[in-house]
């Protein structure tokens, strides 16, 4: 099974350059199983997990939500060899681009690297949005570009405005050897936390416009720079997909459950009783429109899978807040890494 999978993904990369995750789809259909081996390193020992991922320390007291595995229906994925990936990731650098899913994940895979070499000497920098985690021993630089919309906000005389047609902040992205890019969470975003006053596109200024229609076109804006921007024999362009909330327990039929508090066990089987967000087609419709590789990480039904993998009640804001959007670590975010590791 396992030559199988890697000649799956060894035809898909030769044989599929448009931006797509069809050729892997076997790899993200499947379901969450128990395994008492996982999770894949002690939260304790690794400094970087911030408060509002940091579930145990806490106070969450079950840890049902640490022993679950990925199990694809049609391949079996390695096991997460984080040694293997610095070995192949030598003097390369790995930037993730986006918001606090995009960190989530950045943390996820700093803390499975130390893990593995928790001798190896470290830096943790950060230099204005960009935290940089450089493992000096193997010249491998990990980083997470704070941009929660890809595109532009720029503070103009009549005050905050998106640029759905601006890219400008790519200039921190070149140079580095893998990216991978999300953008999904703010964009319905309104009233204090609305981090924009006008929207601009096409030379035009709006008040506001629809939102998954300004998602969409920010998304074209970025599909254009990778087409003008990436040399695919040098850098590897991943998309993280979209990460799900879980606030309607209808969706995975508990009605009159309202968010992820107490939930203690995966959604059984492969298929979300809800379906899939909207915004999925909307991004699977522009990377099939991008000209060079653009590998799609589809942890959309995985991650829907997992209702019980939030904070709830034991991240940032503890019991006063809930937060069923972001992912405990360890937890759901080490799995997105493990995927990226067996695509690498």
């Amino acid at each position: 099974m396992g030559l199988l999978f890697l000649f799956l993904l060894h035809a898909f990369f030769r044989g599929n350059p448009s931006s797509s995750s069809s050729g892997l789809d076997h790899v993200f259909t499947g379901t969450w199983v128990e395994d008492q081996s996982y999770p894949l390193y002690d939260p304790a020992t690794c400094p970087f997990i911030e408060r509002e991922f940091k579930c145990q320390g806490n106070g969450r007291p079950d840890l049902f939500y640490t022993h679950y595995r990925w199990h694809p229906l049609a391949c079996n994925l390695l096991r997460f060899n984080g040694l293997d990936f610095l070995e192949k990731m030598k003097g390369k650098s790995i930037m993730f681009v986006g918001d606090s899913l995009s960190r989530n994940q950045w943390q996820s895979l700093t803390c499975l690297l130390h893990s593995a070499v928790p001798n190896s000497p470290y830096t943790l920098d950060r230099v204005g949005d960009v935290s940089i985690f450089t493992l000096t021993e193997y010249k491998v630089k990990v980083m997470h570009d704070r941009n929660v919309y890809l595109v532009d906000v720029v503070r103009e005389d009549i005050g905050r405005v998106l640029k759905l047609d601006s890219i400008q902040g790519s200039n921190l992205w070149e140079g580095t050897d893998m990216l991978i890019f999300n953008t999904w969470h703010w964009w319905y975003r309104r009233g204090p936390t609305q981090p924009w006053d006008f929207v601009e596109l096409g030379g035009h200024i709006y008040k506001d416009i629809d939102r998954m229609r300004a998602f969409e076109m920010a998304l074209k804006t970025w599909g254009a720079w990778v087409d003008a921007n990436v040399d695919p024999t040098r850098v590897k362009v991943f998309f993280q997909g979209i990460s799900p909330s879980h606030y309607n327990g209808s969706l995975w039929n508990e009605p009159g459950v309202t968010s992820c508090v107490r939930q203690k066990t995966p959604v059984p089987g492969s298929i979300y009783p809800g379906g899939l967000p909207p915004a999925v087609a909307v991004l699977k419709s522009v990377l099939s429109t991008i000209r060079k590789p653009v590998t799609l990480l589809d942890i959309t039904t995985l991650s829907l899978l997992r209702k019980d993998g939030h904070p709830s009640i034991y991240g940032l804001t503890g019991a006063a807040g809930m937060d069923c959007s972001h992912w405990c670590l360890p937890g759901v975010p080490d799995t997105w890494n493990e995927i990226l590791y067996n695509l690498i």
